[in-house]
């Protein structure tokens, strides 16, 4: 993206501090007060990418509270008050702080960052390194291909192999002619192994942006606002505490989306099909966030400010010492946790797992009979 974007900056969250990302004051030689721009700032009107943003401090990654809020850049010091533009997008990138993402624990947790930070963004998508046979074959090709192509080898695509790759996937899906986007863009991977020149991508956004000013029609805001409240009350009558935490942030998100879906084919208004996009991306958005260790999708996680059940392990935690302690029980079986799962009335998918986590977070120890201790 820091490539192809027109106007673009690039920074690692190791060596970034708040003043490079936003402004700062300095002295000139007249004696007066000066303001240099940081890296949000000069991303105006572009994208700001940042690398490794879980190297970032904790107090660095608050400057951007501002800028992602309310797209600008506020500053009070040494006598000067000045407002800044920071108009632009932010591609973050972060690793999980154990190396590994634990499915168990929310994204908030893995990746040790400010809830409110993270819900900011618009779309969060988690990368994991799974084995899978046919991602696996599918990567090593595209490596394959693009040395080969460095050679000066050009790979031939099979045209009528994708044609018929295209036709399954319109009869996979069914729905009224709609091909889903995971499919089209599956066929796209296939049909186009040549990327397209970077020069006429860059060409080509510019013209979007500089020229294409999409409104939105009355059905593409109808699947929207439907999506919106499907989310907050779903229609199978779920309790209202355990459904997605979203907010009009989230559909303020939805809304820029598709705008941007409808600028990319340089349209003049946003159609049904553009909103139909967007929401099959933020739903795969919204399921990986919520998505817990078995692969279930668990809404009660709170989403990005989820805590993956943590008061319900310290209520079950300090249940099950009160009922040891009364019974004397220096050993348990599975049975009595069960009895205190039901006295905190805890309600998980899978009560096995759910031991097994407390296990793995040092809480509870099982020994070769099969019993459990409580680790102090």
């Amino acid at each position: 993206a820091s490539h192809i974007a027109e106007r673009s900056v690039y920074v690692g969250g190791n060596t970034a501090s708040t003043t490079g990302l936003t402004v700062s004051l300095t002295k000139e030689a007249g004696g007066e007060v000066g303001i240099e721009a940081g890296a949000l700032v000069l991303a105006d009107q572009g994208v700001c990418c940042i690398d490794e943003f879980d190297k970032m401090a904790k107090s660095n990654q608050d400057g951007l509270l501002e800028a992602m809020e309310q797209q600008q850049i506020s500053i009070a010091k040494a006598g000067v008050v000045a407002s800044l533009p920071a108009r632009c997008s932010v591609i973050a990138a972060a690793n999980p702080k154990n190396g590994n993402y634990n499915m168990g624990k929310t994204v908030a947790e893995n990746l040790a960052m400010a809830t409110p930070l993270l819900s900011r963004f618009d779309l969060v998508f988690i990368l994991r390194d799974r084995a899978d046979l046919d991602q696996d074959r599918m990567i090593s090709s595209n490596i394959m291909d693009l040395y080969r192509q460095r050679d000066g080898t050009r790979t031939v695509t099979d045209q009528c192999g994708s044609v018929e790759a295209l036709s399954a996937a319109m009869e996979e899906d069914g729905e009224g002619g709609r091909v889903s986007l995971s499919n089209r863009l599956r066929w796209v991977a296939g049909f186009q192994r040549e990327p397209l020149p970077a020069d006429l991508v860059r060409d080509y956004i510019s013209y979007a942006r500089e020229y294409c000013r999409p409104k939105m029609t009355q059905e593409a805001a109808t699947v929207l606002k439907d999506y919106f409240m499907n989310l907050r009350y779903p229609p199978d009558g779920t309790n209202r505490g355990d459904c997605v935490p979203i907010t009009t942030r989230q559909l303020e998100a939805l809304i820029r989306l598709s705008q941007a879906r409808a600028k990319a084919c340089l349209r003049d208004f946003v159609l049904k099909e553009d909103a139909e996009d967007v929401k099959e991306l933020m739903m795969e958005s919204v399921n990986q966030v919520h998505m817990d260790e078995q692969g279930v999708v668990d809404r009660t996680r709170g989403g990005a400010g989820g805590k993956s059940k943590r008061k319900a392990k310290q209520l079950f935690m300090e249940q099950l010492r009160h009922y040891a302690k009364g019974g004397q029980f220096s050993e348990l079986t599975l049975d009595h946790l069960r009895i205190v799962a039901n006295q905190v009335k805890l309600d998980v998918s899978d009560f096995r797992s759910f031991i097994e986590e407390l296990r793995g977070n040092g809480e509870l120890m099982k020994t070769s009979a099969g019993a459990y201790i409580i680790c102090s």
